[in-house]
């Protein structure tokens, strides 16, 4: 394997990613979307997921596919951004018809960054706004780090942010993954200089320190997060089991059936947690969603589908670490960047 030559999730033909945020508000949409529908499924592992319409992806569910998948930040507000997405692309005329009526399908999954130091005193919901915003922004190259769904993202320790990464297999088929890294959990080990992913980086893409030489790690839960939360909540009582969550999706070219984006979907949550400790907490909404194009037809699909599972979990792993490497400090952070911390 290899990464495509973008090292992102649109390394993956025919699928386009947009971001918008406002740095005033640290916070912000990202959207995977395509040029037609495609098919896509999702699997849910954290304990308190924030989401739009997953249900339709069930494999026994009759929507066969989607029009866009959304990523945003803030909280139940920000699933108003799948609502911007939705009316923007019903003013293209796209979306499933049923007589006169179109309905585009947008399911859409958020982060919790409303305790993160930005300024949340709006009158209007802003999400749906940013939503459509980040659709209109929809392209091949986009940026990481600071930006769309990961403007405002914390880890336990260092600022967090929207990571991506890809790889191209032996057999010619791509598998990328894009995540809005928001844990409870630490991505850095003790010291936060090296990546918990550190075994799986390539290419020295975030930082080539290599895995922590120490023994013993993974013991202690420290959370520089949820200090600096509790002040921003004036002193009101905050349990750490909420104001997190890691929202994915691993995409491929791979002509897969809904069942199987399912599958690749739950074996990508490996990627989480080989790359944050700890992982799929009682407050992290972590979750998975799987796309796919359609366009590269399997010779031996029990065997390909497995290894794009493998791929899509690697991807994952390197995509978070990629997240906290390419943060950039703004005015009024709560946390240190990776690079300065």
């Amino acid at each position: 394997m290899r990464p495509g030559p973008r090292n992102l999730i649109t390394d993956v033909d025919g699928f386009l990613v947009g971001n918008a945020q406002d740095d005033t508000l640290k916070s912000g949409a990202t959207v995977f979307t395509a040029d037609s529908p495609f098919t896509a499924s999702v699997h849910v592992m954290g304990g308190a997921p924030g989401t739009r319409e997953t249900d339709l992806l069930a494999p026994d569910k009759s929507v066969a596919q989607i029009d866009a998948l959304v990523l945003s930040g803030g909280s139940a507000f920000g699933l108003d951004a799948c609502s911007g997405v939705v009316d923007a692309l019903r003013a293209v005329g796209r979306g499933f018809r049923l007589g006169p009526a179109i309905i585009p399908l947008v399911p859409g999954a958020i982060i919790f960054d409303l305790l993160n130091g930005g300024d949340k005193d709006w009158q209007e919901n802003p999400y749906r706004a940013l939503g459509r915003a980040a659709f209109e922004a929809a392209g091949e190259d986009f940026d990481i780090g600071t930006a769309g769904a990961g403007t405002g993202a914390l880890t336990a320790m260092v600022k967090g942010g929207l990571g991506s990464a890809s790889f191209v297999l032996e057999s010619g088929i791509t598998v990328g993954a894009l995540v809005a890294a928001n844990p409870m959990g630490a991505v850095t080990t003790p010291g936060d200089r090296h990546f918990w992913a550190a075994p799986f980086e390539v290419d020295g893409e975030f930082g080539g320190l290599g895995p922590d030489p120490r023994g013993g790690l993974g013991q202690a839960e420290t959370s520089r997060k949820m200090q600096t939360m509790r002040g921003q909540a004036e002193g009101l009582p905050l349990s750490n089991e909420r104001g997190n969550t890691t929202i994915a999706i691993v995409a491929t070219d791979a002509a897969l059936t809904k069942a199987q984006c399912q599958r690749v979907a739950t074996a990508a949550h490996d990627g989480i947690g080989r790359a944050t400790l700890p992982a799929h907490a009682p407050g992290d909404g972590d979750l998975v969603f799987a796309a796919t194009s359609g366009a590269r037809a399997m010779t031996n699909p029990e065997a390909e589908l497995g290894q794009i599972g493998h791929a899509a979990a690697l991807c994952l792993s390197r995509a978070i670490a990629r997240a906290v490497y390419e943060a950039k400090p703004a005015s009024g952070d709560l946390l240190p960047c990776w690079n300065t911390a």
